[in-house]
């Protein structure tokens, strides 16, 4: 791929990126450690009344204060005061939660939290319709009592009222009286608890909401008895097993007298800004896992590259030494079962290169059923459940393979009894993608149901961070759900989890469709022969010397003549002033302006035949086309070998 093209693509994918984030009502801002703006959606300026020539990348925090402070947003006073004081308090990095209200009557609710090694994420809500609505509610419980208190004729024709209002209100209203008894509720209230109007004097707030959650809400109770005014947010279970989000306000009723006679109960469901909050922060802290991850995989790579060269290189040259075999062997191993490790965790940073393809997934599902059934405790049933929808994913196969055995055998771990294995194919309309973060239209949908433990909410929210494991200690290594989630997120589709303690898990798998392929009519390749027949001519660009040494070493026993290069800018020289150079291998992460991508279009520009990129880590999720090999480290000789004669065509005719 040309290095216009990909930054054609970088380009595509941050347009993209930032387009859905301005589909979101809330605002958001990210400042560095510098209180330097990064990042912003188009809301932040909405929310804010912030004007567009303002804003831009780099924009210090105080300047955005300064504005607001001298447009009046801070109140009277001091401009320079109000932002001194402010600039101070975000220098301290710490969360925060707090309403402002604007001089024209906007209330926005301004909730930040650092990112650790980045900055900080401040999120901005407009929530005066909100706050509008409460105090009309307030004012017609106000207007309700004084009726009520000066025409009790009227008292029957009030209530009615009351109720039509209430009523046709997008929230749940109550009232209950000093002893906690309850004498109204709305329709709404009604309809999520199953409570009957008719019947208020067996409604139960403890039956309705359920001991644990009633004893989070029972000191706001008490403070709201005791005539001030509270607000909380909890799980709510509904009719029909629901679970909502909720939020409450607890006004209190005086009597003239100053005394409480009761309390106003004012309750919004919140589900759905609490789940686009909590995915927000989810992929924002996936995301960095996944570049910390990346990052050190590099590293890593090098040296494991050196290390498994080297000693394969021993083992090789000293065959016939038991006591070199005896030494040699377990370490190569060792360095062996590092790599895995290594591309294990490029799988969850979404780096591992993928050999996607149109693949049954029904087949690869059955195979895999077929495989583990036996190797499963004779209590524990596993069956898959085949659908007659057509199942063709656009996936690796054997990626896919992998995380079905990985979520099996997490269910087997979990002493479940029954595990169940489907697939079926689905149409993603615009919420549900959104709240999977994909895109809409048709995916292939794999459910890996069990009956076995569950996991609760902390275990949930923590389950696909690498290294994290429920298991004791020495039967699990706590990658196996990193993979699963990098290699689904890489290949584009989504990963959801629902499990409760004591009610199993059923993990949900979204991969897009792709249109089935004709087995009758099969691509044929020609097999690649041997690659260094003729003391081909091999340009070698590495910038770690060991690592440089290693692969010098295979090439020449591989029988080519070598050239070195340590950067991309000595890589492009030797392509200007070297004839006849017949392969180009070269890592595709190197300090300065010309990185691997570069040197092989100059390369292909030169004409050199055959090139080829190797790479322990390769920053992006996609960033090589699909004609480009790619040779991941470490590697021995005769994986060298392999891939030059898997990936490239022979050197010669000979």
């Amino acid at each position: 791929m040309s290095p216009d093209a990909g930054g054609l693509q970088v380009a595509r994918n941050e347009a993209s990126l930032q387009a859905a984030l301005d589909l979101i009502d809330q605002g958001f801002s990210l400042v560095d450690r510098d209180l330097k703006l990064v990042a912003w959606n188009t809301a932040f300026l909405r929310v804010l009344d912030f004007p567009p020539a303002l804003i831009r990348t780099g924009l210090s925090l105080e300047a955005l204060m300064r504005f607001n402070a001298e447009r009046g947003d801070y109140g009277p006073g001091d401009a320079d005061g109000q932002v001194a004081e402010r600039i101070a308090l975000a220098r301290r990095f710490v969360p925060h939660e707090f309403e402002r209200r604007r001089p024209n009557g906007q209330v926005i609710r301004v909730r930040g939290v650092p990112v650790p090694g980045l900055g900080f994420f401040t999120l901005y809500t407009d929530v005066t319709a909100q706050r509008r609505a409460e105090a009309q509610i307030s004012e017609h419980a106000a207007e309700l009592e004084r009726r009520v208190a000066e025409r009790t004729d009227e008292l029957q024709r009030s209530e009615a009222q009351m109720r039509l209002i209430t009523d046709s209100i997008p929230a749940l209203i109550a009232y209950f009286d000093d002893r906690k008894a309850y004498r109204y509720i709305n329709k709404r209230y009604s309809e999520w608890f199953g409570v009957d109007p008719a019947q208020l004097d067996k409604a139960s707030a403890r039956e309705m909401l359920g001991e644990a959650t009633y004893a989070k809400i029972r000191p706001h109770v008490a403070r709201a008895l005791a005539g001030e005014a509270t607000t909380v947010e909890y799980d709510a279970h509904c009719v029909g097993g629901r679970m909502r989000r909720a939020r409450t306000t607890l006004i209190p009723e005086r009597a003239a007298d100053g005394r409480v006679m009761g309390c106003f109960e004012l309750t919004f469901d919140i589900t759905e800004s609490s789940r686009a909050q909590a995915l927000l922060v989810q992929a924002q802290k996936m995301e960095a896992l996944g570049q910390l991850t990346g990052g050190l995989a590099h590293d890593f790579n090098n040296m494991l590259a050196v290390i498994v060269g080297n000693l394969s290189a021993l083992e090789e040259r000293r065959a016939n030494d038991a006591e070199v075999a005896e030494f040699v062997g377990p370490a190569l191993a060792a360095a062996q079962r590092g790599t895995e490790l290594i591309r294990t965790l490029l799988g969850f940073a979404r780096r591992q290169p993928l050999e996607a393809q149109a693949a049954d997934v029904r087949t690869l599902l059955a195979l895999v059923v077929k495989l583990l059934h036996r190797s499963l405790p004779p209590n524990t049933h596993l069956r898959f459940d085949e659908d007659a929808s057509p199942s063709w994913a656009w996936v690796d196969p054997s990626q896919l393979q992998d995380a079905m055995v990985n979520l099996i055998l997490n269910a087997r771990d979990a002493e479940a009894r029954a595990i169940v294995v489907r697939a079926s194919q689905v149409e993603l309309d615009a919420a549900h993608a959104g709240e999977l973060q994909v895109r809409p239209g048709p995916y292939v949908r794999i459910d890996v149901a069990d009956d076995g433990l569950g996991m609760d909410a902390a275990t949930r929210s923590r389950v696909f961070e690498p290294f994290f494991t429920t298991k004791r200690s020495g039967t699990g290594t706590g990658l196996g759900m990193a993979m699963v989630y990098g290699f689904v997120r890489q290949s584009e589709g989504a990963i959801d989890i629902v499990s409760a303690p004591g009610g199993g898990t059923t993990v949900s798998i979204w991969l897009p469709v792709a249109a089935a392929v004709d087995d009758s009519d099969p691509t044929e390749r020609n097999d690649a022969r041997a690659a260094g027949a003729k003391q081909a001519l091999a340009l070698l660009v590495e910038d770690d010397p060991d690592v440089r040494k290693v692969v010098r070493r295979s090439l020449v026993d591989l029988g080519f003549a070598v050239v070195e290069a340590d950067s991309g800018a000595e890589a492009v020289h030797l392509l200007d002033c070297t004839p006849n150079i017949e392969l180009l291998l070269s890592d595709v992460v190197m300090p300065g302006d010309i990185d691997g991508r570069e040197v092989v279009r100059v390369a292909r520009a030169r004409n050199v035949p055959r090139v080829a990129l190797m790479s322990g880590y390769v920053p992006g999720e996609q960033p090589l086309g699909e004609e480009m090999p790619l040779l991941p480290k470490p590697f021995t000789k005769r994986q060298l070998a392999d891939f030059l004669q898997r990936e490239l065509d022979d050197l010669s005719d000979d």
